[in-house]
């Protein structure tokens, strides 16, 4: 190959180079370019992923659930802006819907979508029912009506006279158990939880029965710091039902109004962790009057998984109320009407981020609204 040849092949070799390379370059310009707009630097915004946390999780969790509300937002964020991922289903049921017939297919639509929300087969069967009867009673004839009429019918089936209160009786010693499976936020709910209460104007005392892992009752030691909250913990491998004893003693000998009790939480088919929540319980119970909330912390993503572990948990341990996290990073928000209808527990708080504020009151109808509306 002499010298022009030469030159000839490794100037189409660059050629291709260049035209292989340049679409990835032009994006990357691109998202540089939003980014700039935005404000943002792209090596620092937030992502989800590559985020660095410390190895048992903590610190990042514990800046975050401690911070302001974003000052740029009066309040809360609505609840509908924090559904989007259960949210989109029925987005798109509702533009499928537009200018259609109230036929066959508009049902079969409505039903596919209340199963990818999760809802779970017999409480889609409830509603399809009830939306139906609506339906009837409206004279519907067009299918772009069924979003409302969802909506009234999941509001009304969730708000069937359901006392979601935390009962907390003053001048006395409340305990509130926390139960759940490991890694569902049961550590970081009670310090959300003693936020909320502490705010209210009640003290409140930690108790981390949890003496299997000592990493746990050091991070609620650490939230403990924080909110200005002291916390009795037993030895690592110890009894957890005299930890909450000797919460609960000292919380009457010190006035304090609320014992938040954290607890372990093994595989939800191991026996011996039912048997010992329950001793939990027992142990409380002598004191009188102060076993007030066994509260089940549920993981949202999880879907109809978590409604296995409602159920092991709710046959043990006389559940009074759930406590549903993650809700803003699950597509599968239409759980909370399976735990209801199927359980009989209402879900009395929802998590909708990482703040103290982003633990709220659940409340049927807000939810019916963000989720369909």
């Amino acid at each position: 190959m002499d010298t022009a040849e030469t030159i000839i092949f490794v100037s189409i070799f660059a050629l291709a180079a260049l035209l292989i390379a340049l679409p990835r370059m032009l994006g990357r310009r691109e998202r540089r370019r939003r980014d700039t707009a935005a404000g943002g630097d792209p090596e620092s915004k937030e992502s989800g992923r590559g985020e660095s946390v410390p190895a048992d999780g903590s610190e990042s969790v514990v800046s975050r659930l401690t911070e302001a509300p974003d000052s740029g937002v009066p309040g809360r964020r609505r609840l509908r802006d924090r559904l989007g991922k259960s949210r989109a289903p029925f987005a798109g049921m509702r533009g499928r819907l537009k200018a259609r017939q109230l036929d066959d297919e508009a049902w079969d639509d409505l039903e596919e979508t209340l199963l990818l929300a999760d809802v779970g087969v017999l409480s889609t069967a409830r509603l399809l029912d009830g939306v139906r009867d609506r339906a009837r009673a409206e004279g519907r004839s067009e299918a772009d009506g069924l979003p409302a009429l969802l909506q009234a019918e999941i509001t009304e089936q969730l708000d069937d006279d359901v006392d979601r209160t935390l009962r907390l009786d003053a001048g006395r010693p409340n305990a509130w158990i926390l139960v759940g499976v490991n890694g569902v936020g049961k550590t970081t709910t009670a310090a959300k939880l003693a936020t909320r209460e502490l705010a209210s104007g009640h003290s409140v005392l930690f108790a981390a029965a949890d003496t299997f892992r000592a990493a746990t009752a050091d991070q609620l030691a650490e939230w403990g710091a924080r909110v200005g909250v002291d916390v009795i913990r037993g030895q690592e491998g110890g009894d957890p039902g005299a930890v909450a004893f000797d919460a609960v003693q000292a919380a009457g000998a010190r006035g304090i109004d609320l014992v938040l009790v954290d607890t372990a939480g093994r595989l939800h088919t191991k026996v011996n962790l039912m048997e010992e929540l329950k001793k939990i319980g027992r142990v409380v119970e002598r004191t009188p009057g102060a076993l007030r909330e066994v509260l089940l912390v549920l993981d949202a993503t999880t879907g109809q998984n978590g409604l296995a572990q409602a159920r092991e948990f709710a046959d043990a341990v006389g559940v009074t109320g759930v406590v549903l996290t993650k809700l803003d990073g699950s597509a599968k928000g239409g759980v909370v009407l399976a735990i209801e209808a199927e359980l009989g527990v209402p879900v009395k708080l929802v998590g909708v981020g990482e703040t103290a504020d982003d633990l709220v009151d659940f409340d049927p109808a807000e939810f019916a609204a963000a989720l369909v509306g």
